[in-house]
């Protein structure tokens, strides 16, 4: 076969061993399919961070798309899409799009959505800075269609509190909902006064006017349901606040370079 005599020995010594890059692998899918079941919403690019991160072991995310291919694993958070609407009657759409701050609390935006625990629907308000992703307040009620006066009152006043805490009350800060009934009254508008904030709205049935906080909903509540079971939780409200503690502090985010937004701020030098 004019296969040298060491060649035939070499072969023959590793014969029925796995070679270094299958062990690679082999190890690789163990951390994949560990990360998974904890949080079955992570793409693959944060599974490879996520890994990286915790082993320093240097790989690409193609590797790790490649292996979680293999293993039949894939992301189970869902994406949607809803049409252009009208152009608000209560304030204009002053960010059009802009959601490219260069501090914290230049713009922020916030919404409601519906969160199942325990057989009964709560309304879960919260507001996200643009800046660093990160979740500066939030509000946790019984359900109300999103109109509940007392979730919407606490989730802004903690905002507000928040931004004088962090030393931003003279600074501008563009405010962007949708058209809600609370977030277009003229009651909750004045909260604002004094405050140097700016209001701006989407279009009317626009979702895709505030994409920052509408894909967010997806995932997060993805995270909410498949990672951390929060419909078995026996509080709400501490359920709810260690979720806001983990995005902030312990999340990495693919569009901070895989920091989490306390992390991303702070190595900016912002309080």
């Amino acid at each position: 076969m004019n296969v040298s005599r060491s060649g035939y020995y070499k072969w023959l010594d590793r014969k029925g061993k796995i070679n270094n890059h299958k062990k690679n692998r082999i190890a690789l899918a163990e951390e994949i399919k560990n990360i998974h079941k904890h949080h079955s919403t992570y793409g693959y690019r944060s599974i490879a961070q996520n890994i990286r991160n915790k082993t320093g072991w240097v790989f690409s995310d193609n590797l790790c798309h490649k292996v979680c291919k293999s293993l039949n694993i894939r992301s189970k958070a869902r994406k949607t899409y809803i049409p252009r609407g009208e152009e608000s009657i209560t304030y204009p759409n002053i960010v059009n799009g802009n959601f490219k701050p260069t501090r914290p609390f230049e713009v922020v935006v916030s919404d409601t959505t519906l969160i199942y625990c325990k057989g009964q629907r709560y309304d879960w308000t919260y507001y996200l800075d643009v800046y660093n992703n990160e979740i500066i307040s939030s509000d946790v009620r019984l359900f109300k269609h999103g109109n509940g006066t007392a979730n919407h009152y606490n989730a802004c006043k903690n905002f507000l509190e928040e931004k004088i805490k962090r030393g931003y009350k003279d600074l501008e800060t563009i405010f962007h909902t949708d058209q809600g009934t609370i977030y277009s009254s003229k009651a909750f508008n004045k909260l604002h006064d004094n405050y140097t904030i700016k209001r701006s709205m989407s279009r009317a049935g626009t979702p895709t006017d505030n994409p920052v906080i509408e894909s967010l909903n997806g995932w997060i509540k993805n995270e909410l349901y498949k990672d951390f079971k929060i419909y078995l939780a026996e509080d709400i409200n501490i359920a709810i606040n260690n979720y806001v503690n983990y995005f902030n502090t312990q999340r990495l985010a693919y569009s901070l370079k895989y920091k989490t937004p306390v992390q991303y701020r702070t190595e900016q030098g912002f309080n």
